[in-house]
């Protein structure tokens, strides 16, 4: 049962500006394209909160870019080829800037 059917309204405690929706829809779009562009390459990538991630770009969609970073374990299990990588999602309006190593 929603709130609205109990008689209450719901308060909107934020909603985004349509000229600032337009402008992150623009960039996450622009850096999409950069990003599919680049696939299975090897990147630097840096937030805007000044984190530096290294690895491989493996996927970008929907606003979100896929970064494979390399384990520095060695692979468990006994599945040949089998690697303990870990896929970083990193949301493309929070990225500062992508390099290419």
């Amino acid at each position: 049962m929603s709130l609205q059917q109990q008689g209450h309204q719901e308060q909107a405690l934020y909603q985004m500006d349509p000229t600032t929706m337009h402008n992150l829809k623009s960039i996450q779009d622009q850096i999409g394209d950069i990003c599919n562009n680049h696939v299975n390459k090897l990147v630097r990538v840096e937030t805007v909160d000044g984190d530096v991630f290294e690895g491989l770009l493996i996927h970008c969609e929907r606003g979100i870019l896929y970064l494979r970073l390399p384990s520095h374990g060695p692979s468990r299990g006994l599945v040949p080829n089998f690697h303990n990588d870990f896929i970083l999602p990193l949301v493309l309006f929070n990225l500062l800037a992508i390099s290419l190593i």
